[in-house]
């Protein structure tokens, strides 16, 4: 049965979101599938790569006042044995060829290891 939230997310992409999104599906990054809005455990991550463990995180201006649960939840998906990479809304909307170079390059960096 799907998850009403994760539908929910999934229809209600923030602009840098969708902007993303049409940067990483179809396996346009390094020839690997990113899903959106996909639940680990307790949490639902913006973009995760499964076969190489990146989480993608893009954060608004709210993130500000969600420090503390977001080390939190970070600290819990690397407990896992993900990576989690962190942009923001700006850096997407402006710079979105160098976000999506820097993701490319930590998945370089990752299959190297």
């Amino acid at each position: 049965m799907a998850d009403p939230r994760v539908q929910f997310l999934r229809q209600n992409q923030t602009e840098a979101e969708l902007l993303l999104w049409h940067q990483l599906r179809d396996k346009r990054v390094g020839g690997l599938r990113f899903r959106r809005q996909y639940r680990l455990g307790p949490y639902i991550v913006d973009f995760v790569c499964l076969s190489e463990h990146l989480v993608i995180e893009i954060d608004g201006p709210s993130h500000e006042l969600t420090f503390d649960a977001d080390a939190r939840r970070t600290r819990w998906l690397e407990n896992q044995g993900f990576r989690v990479v962190r942009f923001s809304n700006e850096q997407v909307m402006s710079e979105l060829a160098g976000v999506v170079q820097t993701i490319a390059a930590v998945l370089t960096r990752e299959s190297e290891t």
